[in-house]
C-alpha cells in the first residue's frame, strides 16, 4: 500500500470518528500541560541569569537605609546620561565617616576605583549575586546562559528525535500516536520532563557557576523534545480540517508557558510511532477507543485498511534526500529556507529576551506582554495565511517585524505605551514569520524528503536561536544595535521570502519533479503531471 493510500485510509477514520471530539480534546489537554511546562524552562533563563542595577557600596557615605541615588551619590559615583556606573567609584580622600551626608570634596574626582560591594536598586536576584558576576567584564557570563540553554536543546533534539523515532521510519503521519510502550513520543516527553524537573532542582544548589552552566544544558537537553513531541501528538490524532487549528492551539500553549515563568519571577524576584513497529493491533485498540468516547461507529473493514502497512528501509529517505539536493532549484530553496529559519529563531527569541532590557516600563510585565502577543499572532495566523498566501505572508510578517523596530529606536521610552506598542506589533508580526515558515516549508518540499528537510532547516534555525542570547552585549557598543540588527536581518529575509513559490491550494508535490515545477506556468504544470501520471501506468 502507497503512503498517499496510507494517509488516506487513516484520514478516512479520524473524521468518520470525529475530527476533534471529546478523547482528542482529552488528549489536546494533557499534551498541553508539558508544552507549557516545556516553555517555562526553556525561558527561565530569561530572569535567572538577567543583569541588574546596581552601584558601588560606599561604607564610609551609606546610610541604614543604603538607598540605590541618594542625593550624595552624585559626588561618590561617575554618571553616564544620569545613570550612576556600576562598577566605578572616586577613590575617597577623607578620614572621617560621614554617614548618608558625603560632599565633593571628601572624593578626587580626578581618580577612579573598582569596588567590590554593591548597593542594588531593587530587591531582585540573579546569578549576578550567586556567583559574583558583577560589571561588565562578566556580562558575557550572563549571556552565555542563554547561549547554553540553546545548545542543549539542539543537541537533545537529536536524541529525543531518535528515541520518539526509533528503528524503522514511514513516510506516513498520523498512526504514530496510538502506541508508545518502548520509547515513542510520549515516553520521551514524559521522562523528559521528569529529569528536566530533577536537573532544574539541583541547578538551584550548584556551588559554581559553571556547574550551574552544566546543569543549565542538562536542564535544557532532556527537556528538548517535549515541545515536539506534543505538537506531533496532538496533532497527529485529530482530523484534516483541525490540523492547523490544534497546531496554533499548541503554539499559544507555548506563549503561555513565557507568561506563567514570567508571572513566577515577577512574584518571587529572589529566587506517530507504532505503525512504525508493525503493531497495528494496537493502534485499532486505540481508533475503538477513541470512536466510542466520541460516540462515534468504527466498523472493523474501515479498520482492516490499515492492515497492509508496509515498512520501509531508513535509507530511503536520506538518500531521495541528496538526490533532491542535486536538483539546483530545491537545493537553492533549501539555503534560502535555512536562512529564512535562522532569521525566524534569531528575531522571534531576540525581542523576547530583549524585553526585559527596555527602558521603558516594568521588565517582567513586558515579557509577559511580548509572551502574551503570540496567542492573538497565532490565531490570525491562520486567517493571513488562507487570505494572503504562504509567500506573502512570510514575506509581509518580516518586513513589518523589521519596520517595527526600526521604528522602536526613534520612539522616545517615555512615550512608553506608543514604544511598547510599536515593540509588540514586531514581535506579533515575528510570530507569524515563525509559523507560517513552518506551513510554507513542509509544502514546498518532495513527500518522499519532506521530513528531512523540514529537520535541517528547524536545525539551522538553532544556530539563530544560539546567537539571540549574545545581542545584550552589542548593547554596551550601542544601545540600539540589538534592534538594528534584527531589522537588517528581517527585512532581508522578508525580500529573500518572495523567491519561494506560492504554495496556498496546490497539490503536495510528491516528487522531486512535482516540487521543482510548483512555480512554473500552469501550463508547463499540468504537462507535467500527465507525463508523471502516464510514466505511473507505465
Amino acid at each position: 500500500m502507497s503512503k498517499l493510500t496510507i494517509d488516506a485510509s487513516l484520514d478516512a477514520i479520524l473524521v468518520q470518528v470525529g475530527d476533534f471530539g471529546k478523547y482528542q480534546i482529552y488528549v489536546f489537554i494533557l499534551v498541553c500541560i508539558p508544552v507549557i511546562l516545556h516553555s517555562a524552562v526553556h525561558v527561565a533563563y530569561v530572569f535567572t541569569a538577567m543583569d541588574l542595577n546596581y552601584r558601588c557600596e560606599i561604607p564610609a557615605c551609606e546610610s541604614g537605609s543604603q538607598e540605590y541615588n541618594p542625593p550624595w551619590l552624585i559626588n561618590a559615583v561617575p554618571h553616564t546620561d544620569g545613570t550612576p556606573e556600576k562598577c566605578e567609584m572616586y577613590v575617597y580622600n577623607s578620614t572621617e565617616v560621614n554617614n548618608g551626608n558625603c560632599s565633593s570634596s571628601d572624593f578626587d574626582r580626578d581618580r577612579t576605583s573598582r569596588c567590590s560591594s554593591f548597593v542594588y536598586k531593587t530587591h531582585e536576584e540573579s546569578i549576578v549575586q550567586e556567583y559574583n558576576l558583577q560589571c561588565g567584564g562578566n556580562l558575557w557570563k550572563l549571556t552565555l546562559v542563554g547561549t547554553i540553554n540553546s545548545v542543549g536543546q539542539f543537541s537533545g533534539l537529536f536524541v529525543a528525535g531518535m528515541l520518539s523515532d526509533r528503528q524503522v521510519y514511514i513516510n506516513n503521519r498520523a498512526l504514530c500516536f496510538f502506541v508508545n510502550k518502548t520509547y515513542g513520543r510520549r515516553v520521551v516527553m514524559v521522562w523528559g520532563m521528569i529529569i528536566c524537573a530533577i536537573c532544574g532542582f539541583i541547578r538551584t544548589v550548584m556551588p559554581s557557576y559553571e556547574l550551574f552552566l552544566l546543569l543549565e544544558y542538562l536542564d535544557a537537553a532532556f527537556s528538548a523534545g517535549t515541545y515536539i513531541c506534543g505538537f506531533v501528538l496532538a496533532v497527529e490524532l485529530v482530523g484534516p480540517k483541525k490540523r492547523v487549528l490544534t497546531g496554533s492551539l499548541v503554539c499559544c500553549g507555548n506563549a503561555l508557558g513565557s507568561i506563567f515563568t514570567a508571572t513566577s519571577a515577577w512574584i518571587v524576584q529572589s529566587w506517530r510511532w507504532n505503525i512504525k513497529k508493525g503493531r497495528i493491533e494496537e493502534a485499532k485498540a486505540t481508533l475503538r477507543k477513541l470512536a466510542r468516547v466520541n460516540g462515534k461507529e468504527l466498523t472493523e473493514k474501515t479498520l482492516d485498511a490499515l492492515n497492509t502497512v508496509e515498512q520501509e528501509k531508513p535509507e530511503n529517505e536520506r538518500n531521495q534526500f541528496i538526490q533532491a539536493l542535486k536538483s539546483l532549484t530545491l537545493l537553492l530553496r533549501f539555503i534560502n529556507c535555512c536562512f529564512c529559519w535562522m532569521v525566524c529563531a534569531f528575531v522571534f527569541y531576540g525581542l523576547s529576551l530583549n524585553s526585559v532590557s527596555l527602558a521603558a516600563g516594568n521588565r517582567y510585565l513586558n515579557f509577559i506582554l511580548t509572551a502574551l502577543v503570540e496567542i492573538p499572532a497565532q490565531i490570525s495566523c491562520t486567517f493571513v495565511l488562507s487570505y494572503f498566501g504562504r509567500r506573502k505572508s512570510v514575506s509581509g510578517s518580516f518586513i513589518l517585524s523589521g519596520a517595527s523596530c526600526i521604528a522602536f529606536i526613534f520612539i522616545p521610552s517615555d512615550m512608553r505605551v506608543g514604544s511598547l506598542s510599536v515593540y509588540l506589533l514586531g514581535k506579533f508580526a515575528a510570530t507569524i514569520s515563525f509559523t507560517s515558515i513552518y506551513v510554507l516549508t513542509s509544502e514546498m518540499f518532495p513527500t518522499i524528503t519532506r521530513h528531512s528537510f523540514m529537520g535541517a532547516c528547524s536545525t539551522f534555525g538553532r544556530f539563530g536561536l544560539m546567537i539571540a542570547p549574545q545581542m545584550p552585549l552589542l548593547a554596551d557598543i550601542w544601545t540600539p544595535l540589538p534592534l538594528v540588527c534584527f531589522s537588517g536581518v528581517a527585512i532581508i529575509a522578508g525580500c529573500l521570502t518572495l523567491l519561494f513559490p506560492e504554495t496556498l491550494n496546490i497539490k503536495l508535490p510528491d516528487t522531486i519533479e512535482e516540487a521543482e515545477n510548483i512555480s512554473k506556468p500552469k501550463k508547463k504544470l499540468k504537462e507535467t503531471e500527465e507525463l508523471t501520471h502516464k510514466n505511473l501506468k507505465l
